[in-house]
């Protein structure tokens, strides 16, 4: 005789993401993946959106916070779908900035499914030195 143990919320989940997909709702955008670093006075952010059209992205700023949407559309096709592991739909991901960055001048680039942004330091937030002034630099020693 052989045990077998049953999930009896298997199905029911794996029917859940048929129709909702694997974030579970229609509404909720799909992640995003990304790698951010930084290299000197030059932060660096970038985002895998294999598939994305450049003209699907959008990126916006406001204050410090950067948000960064694009969208894989549906198959149009009414073929019988095997596998569908490629999330579709709007991505959305918003990055807040410390004021340290300088939001005015962020560029961005599109290139093979990888949207990069460089966003500099802020000239107000980069070391600087201070110089030292001395109240004695006029006077005169006194010698006997």
């Amino acid at each position: 005789m052989m045990l077998m143990r049953t999930d009896p919320f298997r199905e029911l989940d794996r029917l859940t993401q048929e129709v909702f997909g694997p974030n579970g709702t229609l509404a909720r955008p799909t992640a995003m993946l990304m790698d951010a670093w930084r290299d000197g006075d030059l932060f660096h952010v970038e985002f895998d959106l294999p598939g994305v059209s450049e003209d699907s992205i959008d990126i916006d700023v406001e204050r410090n916070v950067v948000t960064v949407k694009a969208e894989r559309p549906a198959r149009a096709s009414d073929a019988e779908l095997l596998a569908a592991e490629r999330p579709r739909g709007v991505f959305s991901r918003q990055l807040v900035l410390g004021d340290n960055l300088d939001t005015e001048r962020i560029e961005a680039s599109y290139d093979s499914g990888v949207l990069a942004l460089k966003i500099p330091v802020a000239e107000h937030a980069k070391p600087r030195k201070i110089e030292i002034s001395s109240r004695a630099a006029g006077r005169q020693a006194i010698t006997a």
